[in-house]
């Protein structure tokens, strides 16, 4: 290819959050540009840790049984409400609905998040975890606990990607002011 043509490609690569360069210095002449991926970039190429995960869990179960490892899989959205209780702390529904949807986008779940008066609705794209999901279905009652725990309201699972939705759809109702006194949810 020629230069100019790489260059642009490189550009818009750039543009996409994709690689970033470091301009770097060689001894004698014009500096050279060394790219590398970002993590956006980097997300972008196959991983293998959904075998090795679910290697790990295997083992784990034959260790210290089902329960045990459901329950190691809970501890995860245990401490990730003992987490966001000091930062959401204060937070109106609304706010706390939107920032539950862009931790777990940030996670890979492609969520979005919509209010109506006292409900909302958090749609999850893509399960992250799909293949631990599908080997263990407790962690997506966890999930749904997790959720009733940190919006202070009621959670209803009305699609499940588990049982062949394009998505989990969950109906919060938003009737509790303080989100540390539990939550219901729908199967």
């Amino acid at each position: 290819l020629p230069l100019n043509t790489v260059r642009h490609h490189l550009k818009e690569l750039e543009e996409q959050d994709l690689v970033q360069y470091e301009r770097q210095q060689r001894g004698v002449g014009a500096p050279s540009f060394a790219y590398r991926l970002t993590a956006s970039g980097e997300a972008l190429f196959p991983r293998r840790y959904e075998a090795t995960l679910a290697g790990l869990l295997e083992e784990l179960v034959n260790r210290e049984g089902r329960a045990g490892t459901v329950a190691m899989l809970e501890a995860r959205y245990t401490a990730l409400t003992q987490q966001l209780e000091g930062q959401l702390a204060g937070a109106t529904p609304p706010h706390r609905l939107a920032a539950i949807a862009k931790l777990l986008s940030d996670d890979g779940y492609m969520a979005e998040a919509t209010v109506s008066g006292e409900s909302g609705r958090l749609i999850e794209h893509n399960c992250a975890i799909q293949a631990v999901a599908e080997r263990f279905p407790e962690i997506c009652a966890a999930e749904a606990k997790f959720l009733g725990a940190v919006l202070g309201g009621e959670i209803h699972r009305e699609r499940h990607i588990l049982n062949g939705c394009s998505a989990c759809e969950y109906r919060v109702h938003f009737n509790r002011p303080d989100p540390a006194a539990g939550a219901t949810q729908g199967r």
